[in-house]
């Protein structure tokens, strides 16, 4: 089992940043790979960003591409995502996912945290 600890969300303007982060417990945090979803009120949930074990590669969903980043430490068995240039029809709750490949995880995740709320007011 991995637990998964999301913080970070909060209420900002557009056009400014946030990093979330998730803080993993429980078996190796470095044996998986880790992504971002988020779910908007009334929306299904969608595929943010991954990144593989080591970190060394990447996915982006196209919307976020150059305005969000992965990243990991393995040593601190956490996560983080990197949100700038952020838009109102960024709001949502964002969620961590843990899974085996940056690229089988877009599609099925093994473990997720519970969310943190982020808000982009206008």
């Amino acid at each position: 089992q991995v637990q998964l600890v999301e913080s970070g969300g909060g209420l900002v303007q557009a056009g400014g940043s946030l990093r979330l982060s998730c803080a993993a417990s429980g078996r190796t945090f470095s044996n998986y790979a880790m992504g971002w979803f988020r779910q908007a009120p009334g929306k299904e949930r969608e595929f943010v960003a991954s990144i593989s074990l080591s970190g060394s590669t990447t996915y982006y969903a196209n919307s976020m591409k150059g305005r969000f980043t992965i990243s990991r430490d393995n040593a601190k068995n956490t996560g983080y995502l990197q949100m700038n240039s952020l838009k109102p029809e960024d709001t949502a709750v964002y969620y961590c996912a843990a899974g085996p490949t940056a690229q089988s995880i877009i599609n099925k995740s093994d473990y997720w945290g519970q969310g943190t709320q982020v808000t982009v007011s206008s």
